[in-house]
This record gives C-alpha cells, structure tokens and sequence, in this order.
C-alpha cells in the first residue's frame, strides 16, 4: 500500500502543537498521504484505511491502567479522557498489526495498553534531581543526555547508532515492560537498584511487527545536523516506510 491510497492516524490532544511539530517531521521523511488527527472527544476512529498510527506526547497516565491500588502521584498531572481514548485504540491497531510509533507519553501509554507498568515521578524514584529529564522547549530542544541501545535490537539496526544524544521534557517512565514489547534504550546515568536504569526505548518483541516507543522527542530534532538528527530522520523516515508498506 502506497502512503497515497492509506492514512496516518495520528493521536494527540492539542491538534495545533502537532500540526505544528509532527506533520513537519512526517512531510520531511517522505509521508505524502492524508493524516487524521484525532483527539478525546473525537468519535472512535475507523481503522480500516489506516495504515499506521503514531503516538504523541502528553500529560501523565492514570496508575489505575497498570494497578488500581496505586494512588496518583502528587507530581502527576494525569489525562484520564486521553488514557480512556487512546488505550482501546492501541489495542486495536495493535489486533490490526499496524506500526505503531510512540513519542513520549505516546511510548507509555503503548506500554500500559499492552500491559505494562510506569514509574509515575522519575525523580522521586531514582533519587535524581528534577531538572534531570526536564530540559529544553518544543521550539528550543536542549540535547541533555545520552541514549544507550541494545546493540542488536531493530532499532539499532534502523538508526544506524548506538549512542547518541536526546532531548528529555518528562517525568513519568516505563517501568514493567509489557509483554509483548521488550526495552532496547537505557539512560545508564538514572538507575535503580531495583528497576535498573531508565527505560529510553521499546519495542514489539516479534520482529515481524513495527512497535517502537522513545521517551525522548525526535519531532523537534529533525532539523538538528549530526547524530540526533540523523536518528529522529531515520525514525521518521522508518515509520513512514512501514506505514507505507503496511
């Protein structure tokens, strides 16, 4: 399926911050098809003419999705309308075998619609200052740290890198990888004797599917020269051939 005859569904909440920040990416890797956006209140999309679904960013996810016991951690800024959108439709295009791509809370809420936990305050649970994994704006990306990558996952294989640098505006984490997904990206700098180093990277555990989640915002680094921003291109332009081919 060409990307002329198939649509991108894109699901966020603010739709001009992602007209503003995402269609550029999507335009620069080679999309040239239709893109929906879709947002809570919106009705519940029809996948049958999507060929690939991308994840934005976001406010926090409700802890009852992984643990109805676990309370709402006091930094959490939680979109319960979002989560009650976005969790059904993962699963459905996930049914569907689509590529998924998801980008900061769009790589945590794919974790939690697949099964999977999160840590809900980075900072109170690595111990880390707060500005660790707070730097820099949509329109001024500040490159703070560096990605570690599972040497043979397909991500390294796509990005053609190992270790490179990335912007950070969060606080919330994967923290149990669902089961279908396995993590590939680490920041070995913020680490938990317990959960170990923050999880940067997932993706579908069957290679013949094309699931990733990053935790850091490639959208606002394809304009960037050198290995950032050949790493946001290559996972633009990679989700754009799948969701082409799809």
């Amino acid at each position: 399926m060409s990307s002329v005859n198939s649509t991108l569904l894109v699901s966020c909440k603010n739709k001009a911050g992602v007209e503003k920040h995402y269609f550029p990416a999507l335009k620069a890797a080679g999309w040239t098809g239709p893109i929906q956006l879709v947002a809570p209140g919106d009705p519940v999309p029809d996948l049958t003419h999507i060929s690939g679904l991308l994840l934005t960013g976001g406010n926090d996810i409700h802890p009852r999705h992984w643990n109805t016991a676990e309370p709402v951690h006091p930094e959490a800024d939680v979109d319960a309308d979002r989560d009650a959108f976005e969790i059904p439709l993962i699963r459905a295009a996930w049914e569907k075998r689509l590529p998924i791509f998801g980008i900061c809370r769009g790589e945590q809420i794919l974790n939690v619609a697949l099964g999977g936990s999160l840590i809900q305050d980075v900072p109170d649970h690595f111990g880390c200052e707060p500005e660790r994994h707070q730097h820099g704006t949509p329109e001024m990306p500040d490159m703070c740290h560096r990605v570690q990558l599972a040497p043979t996952s397909h991500l390294r294989h796509l990005l053609g890198e190992e270790v490179f640098l990335v912007n950070s505006r969060h606080h919330q984490a994967v923290k149990r990888v669902a089961a279908p997904l396995v993590a590939v990206g680490w920041h070995l700098d913020t680490s938990h004797p317990e959960t170990g180093p923050l999880i940067e990277a997932i993706e579908a555990v069957d290679p013949a599917r094309w699931v990733i989640g990053v935790q850091w915002h490639p959208e606002n680094l394809v304009g960037l020269k050198g290995p950032a921003g050949n790493v946001a291109r290559e996972l633009f332009a990679a989700f754009v051939k799948a969701a082409g081919h799809s």
